[in-house]
């Protein structure tokens, strides 16, 4: 993207804009200007709440001393745009791409970025680099970003291949039983652990392997295969076939869960979502296979007389359901 101008998603006629649908466009802009003052911070960096009626926003203060999410704040780009398509009003392409060009001046550690940023300062929080929780979608809306500008956004893809080349040289490792696994990189020191949400990457790395750099197309096809291969150990070393919100690789244990309130499972899409970007790749029937196998592990242990519920310890053949329907079991697991 050039200056203000902002692109037609692929295969949608500019003539149509919202016209079919009008109410949705409506409501759109009204939230919208509702979270426009969330950007109202020395940096623009927007806060991570912000009270509708006040217009006045605030940070977690668990958040590394009230900073701002990078899985937040890096993940407004593509509604934003699409936002200032359909209405002809630059301002929501304007906030998100301030973002942009700060996230792009900033030095960060061995590449990386880390999770926290201060919207007061303009400086890194804590050195903690996670594709799992805190950063997880932020690279991913880098590589749809420039997929739905019809592979026109350079700047969006330069960001995202410079930013995978660092996570494959600092948080990329194999255990030594041959699983490869993305760790979390805490004040200089490589935590090699896994977390479920981390198992997105595999169907990101290979919905990127189009158009990397120097022909790496088949590099990342296959590390999304090891990825994939990885998260379903961690399924099918439970008793219950459904993986664990994060598992270690720490000597003899492998793409296991340690500690009990890491031993849950609540109805969480990543990994059946990479076994539906590698079937949809190289169409090998084992992640279809992989995929059925999550399905009838959900309908036998998650189901109950409401919906489907979230379970406790999937390391125990008799589970105990946590009483929640999560919004994202509809939103993404079955979509």
């Amino acid at each position: 993207m050039q200056g203000t101008r902002v692109r037609a998603p692929v295969g949608e006629d500019p003539t149509c804009r919202g016209a079919a649908r009008p109410i949705f466009k409506i409501k759109a802009v009204q939230l919208a200007e509702k979270l426009l003052p969330a950007f109202n911070t020395p940096t623009g960096i927007p806060w991570a709440m912000v009270n509708l009626k006040s217009g006045v926003g605030r940070n977690w203060g668990w958040a590394s001393a009230g900073s701002s999410i990078l899985a937040e704040f890096g993940t407004l780009h593509m509604e934003f745009v699409h936002l200032s398509y359909l209405t002809g009003n630059p301002i929501y392409y304007k906030k998100v791409m301030h973002i942009r060009k700060l996230l792009q001046k900033m030095d960060r550690p061995n590449g990386l970025y880390p999770n926290y940023l201060n919207p007061r300062t303009g400086r890194w929080g804590q050195y903690h680099t996670s594709v799992g929780g805190l950063g997880d979608s932020f690279y991913e809306y880098l590589l749809k970003a420039w997929l739905m500008s019809d592979k026109t956004d350079h700047e969006a893809r330069k960001m995202y291949d410079d930013a995978i080349e660092a996570i494959e040289k600092h948080l990329i490792r194999k255990s030594r039983g041959g699983l490869t696994f993305i760790g979390e990189w805490k004040n200089g020191h490589l935590e090699k652990k896994m977390g479920h949400l981390a198992c997105f990457a595999g169907g990101m790395f290979v919905l990127g392997a189009d158009g990397s750099r120097t022909d790496q197309a088949g590099h990342y096809l296959e590390l999304g295969a090891e990825i994939a291969r990885t998260c379903h150990e961690s399924y099918d070393r439970t008793a219950l076939k459904l993986g664990p919100e994060s598992f270690k690789f720490d000597g003899a244990v492998e793409a296991v869960a340690v500690r009990q309130a890491e031993k849950y499972y609540i109805l969480r899409p990543e990994v059946i979502e990479t076994y539906w970007y590698l079937w949809r790749f190289t169409h090998d029937p084992r992640y279809r296979e992989w995929g059925w196998e999550a399905a009838l592990a959900i309908e036998k242990y998650c189901r109950v007389n409401g919906g489907f519920s979230g379970v406790k310890d999937v390391y125990s053949s008799t589970p105990t359901h946590d009483d929640v329907q999560q919004s994202f079991f509809l939103a993404e697991t079955l979509k």
